[in-house]
């Protein structure tokens, strides 16, 4: 019990995690990045079809760690993380371990899961460019023409060392290398309206009011000013701008993931690849995709109609663990550009 003090929430109507000792009881431990209100109809369908009961341990960072200061008395057997970083920086450390699964691997595209099976996608997002409405004609984009001096002043973004936008920038340095990828990013830094900063439903409302034309955000953004019922200001943002998907008549537009790594000790194995394979299923797809506003990974589950709504996407099929492994080289070039520092020009 003292390796759990701390334990910040767990899915309402699920026992908290009790101790190590339980590894043959009908359970399974997460440790999840994603907040506990967006995963619990999910994980309550699962205990309600196999009677395994689902513990959380929820926080916004620091997990892969702290399963590594747990060592092998780490009660984790999985991590649920929002992004690619996290799920390369979890295997980097040491945390998970091999996963081998007929199902997994038939219901997971190879290009959205780790290669030596330590990590899979479960869901995706794309990065995608909100456009005001009134003062941006054209219905379609690419990420490179960001760097057009036609847009010089006219786009917002948040902060290039955030993990979405590192996200991005590894996907151009794949696509592109390393030099042009850095003349694209000081082309990028010197369009910007003012210095990054906020979150990307931030660069909506700044569009909202009139501060700048065009920005980068995550799809799902959208769907969460849509039904801000707590801020419904937020719904005019979003009534403001259009969804444009760069790329859809090329490569397809950047795509993240939310994911799942089993833990390197995990005490109930069995357990804990059952959730992984019933989180790829058909019907958990649906859930998961459903209420967080995002695209299921598994061909031919449904896309929400709101989701839909927004356009169609074509995602870009480069191996997300490519994306993975160049994301370092791309935090330094943010610093080498200044990017965070605003336009220069």
């Amino acid at each position: 019990m003292r390796a759990l003090r701390g334990i910040r929430t767990s899915i309402l109507g699920m026992c908290v995690i009790c101790a190590p000792a339980l590894a043959n009881a009908a359970e399974v431990n997460i440790y999840s990045h994603r907040s506990p209100d967006l995963i619990q109809p999910l994980l309550e369908a699962f205990t309600k079809d196999t009677g395994i009961k689902a513990n959380v341990v929820f926080a916004k960072k620091g997990l892969a760690e702290r399963i590594d200061a747990e060592g092998e008395n780490s009660p984790a057997d999985l991590l649920l993380t929002v992004d690619i970083g996290l799920l390369q920086a979890a295997e980097d450390l040491g945390v998970t371990q091999e996963v081998n699964s007929d199902v997994i691997n038939g219901n997971i595209p190879a290009n959205l899961r780790d290669p030596d099976g330590h990590w899979f996608g479960l869901t995706t997002r794309a990065r995608i460019v909100y456009a005001s409405k009134d003062r941006v004609a054209q219905d379609a984009i690419t990420y490179e023409e960001l760097a057009d001096p036609k847009w010089k002043g006219r786009l917002c973004t948040r902060s290039g060392q955030h993990v979405y936008t590192i996200g991005l920038i590894a996907s151009m340095l794949v696509h592109h290398g390393e030099e042009e990828t850095k003349e694209w990013l000081e082309a990028v830094r010197d369009n910007l309206a003012r210095k990054p900063t906020g979150n990307d439903r931030a660069q909506v409302k700044s569009i909202y009011a009139g501060e700048c034309d065009i920005a980068l955000g995550n799809t799902y953004y959208m769907g969460k000013m849509e039904t801000n019922e707590k801020d419904p200001e937020q719904k005019d943002w979003a009534a403001s701008v259009k969804v444009l998907f760069p790329n859809a008549d090329g490569r397809g537009s950047h795509v993240n993931i939310s994911g799942v790594a089993m833990a390197k000790h995990a005490p109930n194995r069995e357990n804990a690849l059952k959730l992984m394979e019933y989180l790829s299923s058909p019907k958990a797809q649906g859930i998961y995709a459903a209420q967080n506003f995002e695209y299921p990974v598994l061909e031919g589950a449904p896309v929400s109609e709101r989701v839909q709504s927004w356009g169609t996407l074509k995602p870009d099929a480069v191996s997300i663990d490519k994306i993975g492994f160049e994301r370092r080289k791309a935090s330094e070039l943010v610093d080498q550009v200044g990017f965070d520092n605003g336009p220069q020009s």
